[in-house]
């Protein structure tokens, strides 16, 4: 089963939570937009904060919108390095028992006792374009890069839901790895 997808490069980000998205960036702030990105209703804001753990830090930290229920950060496997940290690798939003930092905005800080981790590939995809490729939430399968730097990724992990638009997400050491294009290139489904 051969099917052409979209890779998009996913940067360290992180996701505030109302509560934390105020002491750290002021009381009933709105974030601003700068960028829509590929899934609907997602966009990169114009803020970034500090992430500070024992080990270290990292500033220029983008903030994605919109608010979300639980705060997290997003980092590669590299960065957690810097940071002296070994957090896991999770799908985005499972931040249990993971570990913390002190996050610094513009306006204040905040302390998290969980919330970082390394985000899992994953392939977002409606229910239209699961059911098309014979896909289904929470499945695994392998994603090959095309180009002069081809990789097979496996344990790619398949996310429905219906505002989610056909495209693989790999992290920035990932994608280095693989990607010429570095940002956004083309791949291929292999097994599903």
């Amino acid at each position: 089963m051969k099917n052409k997808i979209k890779i998009e490069i996913s940067a360290r980000h992180c996701h505030l939570s109302d509560q934390d998205a105020q002491k750290l960036l002021g009381k009933n702030y709105k974030l601003k937009v700068i960028k829509p990105l590929s899934q609907l209703g997602e966009f990169a804001s114009q803020e970034t904060i500090t992430v500070k753990t024992k080990g270290g830090q990292l500033t220029n930290v983008r903030v994605v919108g919109p608010i979300r229920p639980k705060t997290q950060v997003e980092i590669t496997l590299t960065e957690a390095r810097k940071l002296k940290i070994n957090p896991p690798i999770r799908l985005s939003g499972d931040i249990e028992k993971t570990p913390g930092a002190m996050l610094i905005g513009s306006k204040g800080k905040v302390n998290i006792k969980e919330g970082i981790i390394i985000a899992q590939r994953h392939l977002h995809c409606n229910p239209a374009q699961a059911n098309k490729l014979g896909l289904q939430d929470g499945q695994s399968l392998a994603v090959k890069t095309l180009g002069a730097r081809s990789v097979t990724f496996h344990n790619v992990v398949v996310r429905v839901k219906k505002n989610f638009d056909l495209s693989v997400h790999l992290d920035t050491d990932e994608g280095n790895a693989a990607l010429p294009a570095g940002i956004c290139s083309q791949g291929e489904i292999i097994s599903a």
